[in-house]
């Protein structure tokens, strides 16, 4: 009896690939994966002072209309995932849709943006563990993450936990989904505790988001909400990885798009509940520290020390199994890049260890760009911070590299039907709502990313005197795109003779037909 599904290798190979990884990933494993990268519980924690700072009580109004934009995302993400059930999801999907030059960037651009993610969800277990207990704060005393032994001992915590991670994704897929669905267990149980020992201790009643206490209006109410709506969006991002695990999942086809739309979901909602809860417990509004200290500080004044820093240690468990995700989307999309000979060394990085049945070069890659890119914030934390907000700038970028070549074949009528799924039912599609979903999904991700890359001073270079961190945006993206540019050059005839298309000559603005799409 095989422990593979019989179907999904079929389908591999239909796509040209064999099946290499082992199959072992379950319906809630997925799920796991999924909204263990959105991990609100890391996310909100930590980026709740960023969103209260400048949109005050009326910034929880920005979550509902992200999450109702990603919403739109994730339905088009939940199609292709039914169609395409190929690990490196963003990269398998935009190159048969947009081409093969396409593809590539989206995937490059991706590769980037999910290993500093990673190293931004590592170094969060700064903002908790200090707290709960100050022997964690190995380096100096002054735990904040812009003073100089704070930006240190994160360095130190985000690499110890970046060795746990490597290792466990090295180990065995079957073991990372364990963790992954015990941590999202524990995360769950810990948003649900903390939003109804919030409401219960409340000061005040929800209407507190109708209100504009600590909303400087002074340049109107757009402004200051806009730069509040980055929280969101740094926030409700990576639930596409259910589908980066489609090789590794039984009955992928109709798994993921399930999966994908429930971590969204899921997510959105408990957010929006950690919100409104946190703004009804806080001591106060206007004291500052709100905005400063964020939900940590809500939770060890209003519900006491000991409450407090033993939901704080359930924050420290989202924050690994966050790590442990984003690692894990970011390897198995090197792995299918390097698959189709894309990248440099691609032999290694395609290779499955045949004892482990994962990816480890990849694995290792992914964990060693993030400990050596958390370096950065010893020398200068507002520079990782910056650098933090440029990759969601990115990760929305190649969103878009999904979306808007999806949404130019629908409307040509040349989008591919969907099989039926493992269990002979028709595949998870939209339907008739196909192209308003698609335009909404594609009108938001243009908008948020012009949101996120735009060179505000207060955002990228709060402190001043760092003309670069205003403009580390368009740099980054100038700079990801020069060194893509670069490594596609290096690469392409491999990569085009892999995937069954002739490389263009340098012209970019007609992209290669892919002939695996057809099959």
């Amino acid at each position: 009896m095989t422990t593979l599904d019989d179907r999904p290798i079929a389908d591999l190979r239909g796509f040209g690939y064999e099946q290499q990884l082992e199959r072992k990933v379950g319906t809630f494993a997925s799920f796991a994966v999924g909204f263990s990268f959105v991990s609100i519980l890391t996310t909100v924690f930590q980026l709740f002072g960023l969103g209260y700072g400048f949109g005050g009580t009326a910034f929880f109004w920005t979550w509902p209309a992200v999450f109702a934009g990603q919403l739109m995302v994730a339905l088009c993400f939940a199609e292709l995932a039914a169609r395409y059930p190929i690990s490196g999801a963003i990269y398998q999907w935009s190159r048969r849709l947009g081409g093969a030059v396409v593809g590539w960037f989206a995937g490059w651009t991706m590769i980037i943006a999910q290993i500093v993610t990673l190293a931004s969800a590592a170094i969060a277990l700064q903002v908790v563990l200090p707290v709960v207990w100050s022997g964690f704060q190995l380096v100096g005393s002054d735990p904040t993450l812009s003073s100089v032994s704070g930006a240190a001992n994160a360095v130190l915590l985000g690499v110890l936990l970046l060795v746990v991670t490597t290792a466990l994704n090295a180990a065995s897929v079957r073991m990372t989904a364990v963790a992954s669905s015990v941590g999202v267990v524990c995360e769950l149980v810990g948003v649900a505790l903390v939003v109804a020992l919030l409401f219960t201790n409340a000061e005040r009643g929800p209407s507190v988001v109708l209100h504009t206490t600590n909303l400087d209006s002074s340049t109107g109410y757009l402004a200051p909400l806009l730069v509040s709506a980055l929280m969101a969006a740094y926030v409700l991002v990576g639930f596409d990885s259910a589908g980066e695990l489609s090789e590794e999942t039984h009955n992928p086809r109709r798994t993921a798009p399930r999966t994908i739309l429930r971590a969204v979901a899921v997510s959105g909602f408990g957010g929006a509940l950690l919100i409104v809860a946190a703004l009804m417990a806080a001591p106060s509004l206007t004291d500052g520290r709100l905005a400063t200290e964020g939900l940590p500080y809500v939770l060890t004044s209003r519900l006491g020390t000991v409450p407090g820093k033993l939901l704080l240690i359930d924050v420290a468990i989202a924050v690994f199994v966050c790590t442990l995700a984003i690692q894990t989307s970011a390897t198995r999309m090197i792995f299918s890049m390097a698959r189709d000979r894309v990248l440099p060394f691609s032999r290694m990085l395609a290779t499955v260890s045949n004892r482990t049945g994962t990816p480890v070069a990849p694995t290792v890659v992914a964990g060693l760009a993030a400990a050596l890119l958390l370096m950065v914030n010893v020398g200068n934390p507002a520079l990782f911070l910056a650098l933090t907000s440029v990759c969601i700038m990115l990760m929305y970028l190649a969103y878009l590299m999904v979306t808007v070549p999806m949404l130019v074949r629908r409307l040509r009528g040349r989008l591919v039907d969907a099989e039926p799924d493992e269990t002979g039912r028709p595949a998870f599609s939209l339907g008739r709502w196909g192209v308003p979903v698609n335009c909404i999904a594609v009108l938001y991700g243009l908008g948020m990313a012009v949101n996120l890359g735009w060179p505000r001073a207060e955002v990228f270079d709060p402190e001043g005197g760092h003309w670069y961190l205003r403009f580390l945006g368009p740099i980054a993206l100038g700079v990801t795109l020069l060194l893509g540019l670069v490594a596609y050059l290096v690469q392409r005839h491999d990569y085009h003779a892999a995937v069954g298309s002739p490389a263009p000559r340098l012209r970019f603005s007609r992209p290669a037909t892919v002939v695996a799409e057809e099959v």
